[in-house]
């Protein structure tokens, strides 16, 4: 009988089984809180200019005000994700942009979960 190959399972192939799928692909994770009730991870949008703007010439501008995005549930615990989006300015005309979450969400082929994490994100970020 042939053994399969398995492949190592390292903490980031570990975090990526409890958060929605396709969401460390643009997010780091800076920081985690356990608490009685919750864990709150704190996620910081990745310093990659986004590929809509590539052909500016952007530099990260630190971030936009954090929001808060709740997550399914883990062990009993309420989920909640403290977000940093990246803000980018072109140093000759200090204009902003940032990543285009419905070009993400239309342009790439991702889960439905991760697609209803991007409205969420969205909705929020509009508000």
């Amino acid at each position: 009988m042939k053994k399969k190959s398995q492949s190592p399972f390292d903490s980031f192939s570990a975090l990526s089984l409890f958060l929605p799928s396709g969401l460390l692909d643009y997010f780091d994770l800076v920081n985690g809180v356990t608490q009685d009730t919750c864990f709150i991870l704190y996620l910081e949008e990745k310093p990659v200019i986004p590929d809509e703007y590539s052909h500016l010439s952007l530099h990260s501008k630190g971030f936009f005000p954090e929001i808060e995005v709740q997550d399914f549930p883990i062990r009993g615990k309420a989920v909640y994700l403290r977000i940093k989006r990246r803000r980018w300015e072109t140093p000759s005309t200090s204009q902003t942009y940032s990543r285009d979450w419905n070009l993400v969400a239309t342009g790439t082929r991702i889960t439905a979960e991760f697609g209803a994490f991007l409205k969420d994100l969205l909705r929020q970020s509009c508000s």
